[in-house]
Order: C-alpha cells, then structure tokens, then sequence
C-alpha cells in the first residue's frame, strides 16, 4: 500500500517503503503516555530504558572544558587519532591488537551496527538474530533492505542458546551475518565458551560475517568475561561494536566505535564514514579523556549493578506469576507476565494505575521479537535505578498486577 502525504495543488509527497516498514521503539513508544501521565502528577519510576543514574566521569566535561580550538573543524571520515590510539590502548588491556586501521568512530553503537549492515547487505539478505534481540536490530537491518531471522530461545531455558543443528536450520542461501549481543540485551545472558564456539563454528562454516555488539562488557557479575575480539580464526569474519555510551554513562555524548581486521570491509565501510563526513569533534574529545577513567571507577560501576541485580532478583522472584530471566550481565531482565497485554498493561500502569500519586514504566516484550504474536505477555526491565528506588519501582509493579484488570491467574 503507497501512503502520500500532504497535498498542496495536486503536488503529493510519496513516503518510502523503507520508512513504512520501520516500526516504533518499545523502549520509547510509550513516552507519550508517560508525557501525560507526569502532567497528572504521577511520578515514573522509569524500568523502561538503559539511561544509567551513574555520574558520568568528570575527565569528560574537564577534556570538553578544555577544549581550546577557535574553530570546531571538521574531523578525519574514520575518527580523531587521539581517541583511536586510546581505543588501542583499551582493547590491549583486554588482550587484543587492534592497529589503526581496524578501527572506525561512529555516532554511538547504534551507526556503528547501521553502517556494518549497509555494508554487509543487500536487498533480500538475511541477518541471524537470538530471539529477543535488541529491538533497534531490526530498524538497522531494514535500513539496509535486509531482513532479520531470528533463532528463538526461551526464558524456560535461561535465554541460552541452541546447539549448532538447531541454529543451521535458520542460515539460508540469503543470510550474510549472525549479530548478536554479549553480555545480552534484553536478556542478560552471558555466552559461555560452548556458545561462543558453537557461534565461531557456524560463522566459519558457512562464511558468514559476526557482528558482536560488546557494549556491555564491563557488566559481568558472575564470571569473567571473554569477548570474540579473543579468537584469532575469527579475525576475517568479525566485527565488533562497542561505545562509551553504558561503560561510562555517556550516553548522550552517542560516541561508538566499530573494530574489523577485515581490509575488504574496512574499505568499503569507510566509504559510508566519508559520506556522513565526520562525527561530532567536541564529543570525540571528551571521549578520549573518557578511556583515562581509572579501573576503580568501572569496578564500583560493576559492583552496583550487581547491587541492583540482585535487588530486582529478589523483588520479582517474591511477586506470583512472574517468570524472570536471571540475569548475568548487562542491566536488563526479561520477565513473563501474568498478564494477557504486556503492552496494554504497560499503558495502564501510565494511565489508569498509581499508588500514593507514584507509578512504574515498563518496555513491552513485543518489540523485543521479530515473529508478531510472540513476547506478548513478556516485557523488559532495566535495572538502572539505585536500589531503593528498584524496591519501589518493583512494589509498584506487584501492586499493579493485582490490581489490573487483564490479569491471568
């Protein structure tokens, strides 16, 4: 179906297909309920989107401060040096070589995980996703005409993944890349090294690229962490996504990064880089001061956030009904509700629901799977609230389940 829009003396505005087939954010789609509901006077405890309450470190606005240039120039297509070098500094802390020419600054993990699916794509192709994935998975692969298949895992199941078999039954003669998320999002789950072989197998197997979107590294709460930059026969097929955005709570400075050995793609990549001319040269900056940070910093980080994990844990595990992932990494849990809407209850919590003038926001699962009809009952919580704020936001939730009137019991 063709959709016009506006019409001035006959003269109509065709809109793209592209645009059509995006859908909204179920992390942000709800925001204008959430609008009207604080014009009620309602306080939202937000359990709906990854914005941590951490501060972010004060090397950022000092470096920004600091920042003495009499003209705000344009940068180089593949990033400032200075913050490349730091990159290369960073990964080699974690045991990997990266030289300078494997890596690409972008505009946030978000242009980095865009730009490596135009690049990777065509129209008609396949991307291999873990079912719930990251919802904005499937506006990337749709910007670049590809379309997502997704392997399914369950909560039942802890979220794992499937063995090799189950996993080559969804690769057709049109899937050009695995993307995954490690530590999880929405999920949670940290791969283990059966996993992470199993995905390394298939890769190789059948020649496709792995994009490992690693932004959550430094949140693991049990166990250590190991990242795909570590196997060396993956070097040709990977590609790594990675940002400042969590690590350091820099959200909105939407600096990322983009890490490949692979020389083919890195320059066909850079064409796209030079198209968008540069990233923001002020953020980039601030950035760099950011990798100085000192390990104690994201130590306390990590330990807080096991904090909060443990405080939702054991807030959900006490409300009837609920089914919850258990989560081992980054800041998200996936729960089954004992609701028939996740979405209309999500909605009525904003609209219809609050307890002494204060409610909760919740992202609904839906949006979270690429088959319509699944994660219906299902939404994601993310554990971004100190921890009595936690206790009360999952209070609200309990309250708001008894209380709602599409409740399964």
């Amino acid at each position: 179906m063709e959709y016009y829009f506006g019409r001035q003396e006959g003269i109509m505005m065709k809109i793209s297909q592209r645009a059509l087939s995006l859908t909204t954010s179920p992390i942000r789609r709800l925001g204008p309920y959430a609008v009207e509901a604080e014009k009620a006077g309602k306080k939202i405890y937000h359990l709906n989107i990854g914005q941590p309450d951490i501060e972010t470190p004060p090397q950022f606005m000092e470096a920004i401060r600091s920042f003495n240039k009499k003209t705000v120039a344009y940068g180089p297509s593949q990033g400032d040096m200075h913050l490349i070098h730091q990159i290369q500094k960073y990964y080699k802390e974690w045991g990997m070589e990266y030289s300078e020419k494997n890596i690409f600054i972008t505009s946030g993990g978000s242009e980095a995980l865009e730009l490596a699916a135009l690049t990777l794509c065509d129209p008609g192709d396949e991307i291999l996703v873990f079912e719930p994935f990251y919802a904005n998975y499937n506006s990337f692969a749709k910007i670049a005409g590809a379309h997502v298949r997704a392997v399914p895992t369950s909560a039942e199941t802890g979220y794992r993944l499937p063995d090799q078999e189950t996993v080559e039954k969804y690769i057709t003669n049109k899937t050009r890349l695995i993307l995954l998320t490690n530590p999880g999002n929405p999920t949670g789950v940290v791969y283990n090294k059966k996993e992470m072989d199993m995905i390394a197998a298939v890769v190789k197997k059948h020649g496709l690229a792995l994009i490992a979107d690693e932004v959550y590294r430094e949140f693991v709460y049990d166990g250590a962490y190991t990242s795909f930059g570590t196997y060396d026969d993956l070097a040709d097929n990977l590609i790594i996504v990675d940002s400042v955005s969590k690590r350091y709570s820099a959200c909105g400075a939407r600096i990322g990064c983009l890490l490949c050995k692979n020389d083919d793609f890195t320059t066909q990549i850079n064409k796209f880089c030079q198209a968008r001319l540069c990233v923001p040269t002020v953020e980039q900056v601030g950035a760099a001061a950011l990798y100085d940070t000192p390990k104690s910093y994201l130590e306390a980080v990590n330990q807080e956030y096991k904090k909060r994990r443990d405080t939702i844990a054991a807030g959900l595990a006490a409300i009837p009904g609920v089914i919850s992932s258990d989560p081992k990494g980054a800041f998200y849990v996936m729960v089954k509700l004992p609701v028939d809407d996740a979405e209309k209850f999500a909605i009525w919590l904003l609209k219809d629901f609050d307890e002494n003038g204060e409610t909760v926001m919740i992202a609904p699962g839906n949006g979270f799977y690429a088959e319509p009809g699944k994660g219906v009952d299902e939404a994601r919580l993310a554990y971004v609230l100190n921890c009595d704020d936690l206790k009360k936001a999952i209070h609200l939730l309990g309250e708001g389940l008894k209380a709602y009137p599409g409740r399964k019991i």
